[in-house]
């Protein structure tokens, strides 16, 4: 690889990584102006099926989108360059913070400076249902398909299977029509059998070792177990973040207290349950991947040891939550190329596409439900949310502001609005 003609494009990244807010959905708007609008790296049709593709599998789906735009552009070598540089900045936040709450006592007024940012996310993910929707819906079936799937989005949101399922049922309802044709002249491409053998292989030997620690009570079990954990959370989680965060609360908060852990397994590790709702609550405030909070859980049950240990289960926490995003993303892709040549599933790409629009239209109104906009009350914070919004739908909509500006206006208004105690 011809490292020096892609460092554009890994800036690119960076920047990127370090103005991307909202999650999965929100992370999607800022690829589409910084990936397709600005640097013409992918088009937009490529972008909506590397989402669609990367929602059916376990894991990150914004940073396993991300990093299917670098192994276009560069083969495997630059889609781990590409996922190195997007989770790294997220994650020595994340990790940091599990160093820094052990001597803040105001966590409101942390999380108080970042109110804002929710608002702006759901402002992102309006644009990108409008934009996308001009591409994926063309026809009646389409649109139908796009209303079903934002009520289903909207009523089973936190269900992990709804978004996987929602996108299978819509290419299984294109395919009821056989109009559409094949595509031609696809070549097949070869299938790296190396990156599942890695996965399964990385997957039985660490749960091997962590039961083996856990059973012979090694003294340095810790990071062991850690490191299981987390790579089973990467492997067998869908939807997202919002499935993640409370399966890590069961595990490291409300499992650890319960009587029959305790007598089996008294060295199990733990984290305060302050700490980790502060943890989530800041990571979904912070550019990059939501399952950065990986980086801050792994510091958070270390915080009883040394710095060292603490930064050991940083580490861990985010090499092992991102590892089988990456395997499975890289092994299963080629596949997906492959069976792109038989006409039933290039049929139900058509769905497919209009299913994600529509998931994005639900994830939308679910996230308003979270959000103060009722002006009627005369509070000053609702009509600032609404402000914010519409003002950032306006903004990526009709402008050529850089999508990075907007994270930061957000930022600079929470920071004014905290210091005022406007409520």
């Amino acid at each position: 690889m011809n490292l020096r003609r892609h460092i554009p494009f890994l800036k690119a990244v960076l920047v990127h990584s370090v103005t991307a807010f909202g999650g999965p959905q929100g992370h999607f708007g800022m690829m589409i102006k910084n990936f397709v609008h600005r640097r013409h790296d992918i088009t937009e049709q490529e972008l909506l099926e590397y989402n669609a593709f990367c929602q059916m599998l376990p894991g990150a789906s914004s940073t396993q989108t991300l990093t299917l735009i670098g192994y276009k552009r560069g083969g495997i070598p630059l889609a781990v360059l590409t996922l190195l540089i997007w989770i790294t900045p997220a994650s020595i936040l994340m990790g940091g913070l599990s160093f820094i709450l052990n001597y803040v006592n105001d966590r409101q007024t942390v999380a108080g400076i970042f109110k804002f940012i929710q608002p702006m996310s759901v402002g992102f993910i309006a644009f990108t249902a409008f934009r996308m929707s001009k591409i994926a819906i063309t026809n009646t079936i389409t649109t139908v398909i796009m209303l079903v799937s934002a009520l289903l989005a909207f009523f089973i949101f936190k269900t992990p299977w709804t978004f996987p399922s929602i996108i299978v049922a819509a290419g299984i309802v294109t395919n009821f029509s056989s109009k559409r044709i094949p595509q031609k002249g696809i070549p097949p491409k070869k299938i790296k059998w190396a990156n599942i053998l890695i996965f399964l292989t990385v997957f039985l030997i660490a749960a091997f070792i962590s039961e083996t620690a856990r059973k012979d009570n090694w003294e340095d079990r810790g990071p062991y177990n850690l490191f299981e954990n987390f790579y089973r959370f990467g492997s067998l989680v869908f939807g997202g973040g919002d499935v993640l965060i409370p399966m890590m609360y069961q595990q490291y908060v409300v499992r650890p207290e319960t009587g029959k852990v305790e007598q089996k397994n008294p060295g199990a590790l733990k984290v305060d349950k302050e700490d980790f709702l502060t943890g989530a609550g800041i990571v979904r405030a912070i550019p990059g991947p939501v399952f950065s909070i990986g980086a801050f859980v792994g510091g958070a049950a270390f915080s009883n040891s040394n710095y060292q240990m603490q930064i050991l289960g940083c580490i861990i926490g985010a090499i092992a939550i991102f590892l089988p995003s990456l395997l499975l993303v890289l092994f299963f892709f080629p596949v997906w190329h492959n069976l792109k040549r038989y006409a039933v599933i290039y049929r139900s790409l058509e769905g497919i596409n209009a299913a994600v629009v529509g998931i994005m239209i639900g994830s939308t109104v679910f996230l308003l439900k979270d959000i103060s906009v009722d002006v009627t009350n005369g509070n000053l914070l609702p009509f600032a949310n609404l402000v914010v919004i519409i003002g950032t739908f306006i903004l990526l909509s009709f402008t050529r502001l850089r999508p990075q500006f907007v994270p930061l206006f957000c930022f600079i208004i929470g920071v004014i609005v905290n210091y005022y105690h406007l409520k």
